[in-house]
């Protein structure tokens, strides 16, 4: 009996073990949880400055070698209640007496002053769009939820360091042969690097790319037109320039990217350049003058300015000959 007794808590013991193991084994061949290859940054899991880790303190020297004449070119449009902006994004500035506008109620020196109330999307008119602007399924650039983001300083233009680099001019005009691009014309590496190399120039790790469509024309003849339709770069050719090591991409367009997007790949470019690449986004830039001057590249410079939170700012860029 004594024997049978030991034999069935043998069998018991054994049952028991095979169900831990093979709930251990059901543990571990458990899927894990689901993640994206993007979501890890090649600069390190920590970072939320993106292309930016690609600029050095020898870059700027080169590119302030490229300074021959010391003409300087701003690239910003104005920013106002009549600006052009996408979307329902709207702008409004109130000028206000100054706090303790009457300084000498005596009359001595007649001091009076005035302040400024604005309320508005800092996305209006020339704009770089920082790493929180948009992603892909609420993970943005290094794979942060959106929920870290809301509500926080995390990955804010008010964090990123001035960008001064060497910039490049791509006129798209001269490779289209035509003075303004047109709705349906997308741009991709080869196009890219066909106007590059007729161009005779060579983009670069660390460069700020501009291109010159033209596009930016319509603004002062189709307000509506130039804010929701538009030529531009295309995925290929975003994942091209991120590839090459860039820090931000720019044209003289509202968005960047064509416009409308390809079927089932909305605002594609600014996920591939934002999220997946951590490279920045600058538009509206006023390319005009550079293209008329013939200019291929220049000393660039931008320091936005340092508004805690925005994921976007309004900017006026300057180019340096």
């Amino acid at each position: 009996m004594f024997q049978l007794k030991r034999l069935a808590l043998a069998v018991v013991l054994s049952c028991v073990s095979e169900g831990a193991i093979a709930q251990q084994a059901q543990t571990a061949a458990a899927p894990p949880t689901h993640t994206e290859s993007w979501w890890n940054s090649k600069y390190g899991e920590a970072d939320t400055i993106g292309a930016i880790n690609n600029l050095s303190p020898r870059i700027v020297k080169e590119a302030a070698r490229l300074v021959k004449t010391g003409k300087v070119y701003a690239l910003g449009v104005p920013s106002g209640p009549d600006t052009p902006a996408y979307g329902a994004r709207t702008i409004t500035i109130e000028r206000t007496p100054g706090p303790g506008s009457d300084f000498t109620p005596d009359g001595t020196q007649r001091v009076t002053a005035f302040d400024e109330r604005i309320t508005t999307s800092m996305g209006i008119g020339t704009q770089i769009d920082g790493l929180a602007h948009l992603g892909v399924d609420h993970h943005y650039y290094n794979g942060i939820e959106g929920k870290d983001l809301a509500g926080s300083y995390t990955l804010d233009i008010a964090s990123i360091p001035p960008i001064v680099t060497r910039g490049v001019l791509i006129d798209m005009t001269k490779h289209y042969k035509k003075p303004m691009l047109e709705v349906g014309d997308m741009f991709n590496k080869a196009e890219i690097m066909a106007a590059a190399k007729a161009q005779k120039v060579t983009i670069r790790k660390g460069d700020v790319v501009l291109f010159h469509t033209n596009w930016i024309e319509k603004a002062l003849t189709d307000k509506d037109l130039y804010r929701s339709r538009e030529p531009g770069l295309g995925e290929e050719g975003a994942q091209y320039l991120a590839d090459l090591g860039v820090v931000a991409v720019g044209a003289d367009t509202i968005a960047l990217e064509a416009l409308p997007s390809p079927p089932g790949k909305t605002f594609i470019v600014h996920q591939t350049l934002l999220a997946k690449n951590g490279v920045y986004i600058l538009e509206s830039i006023d390319t005009r003058e550079l293209a008329k001057d013939g200019a291929k590249e220049f000393l660039f410079v931008l320091g936005a300015p340092r508004i805690q939170g925005t994921v976007q700012m309004i900017i006026n860029p300057v180019a340096i000959r």
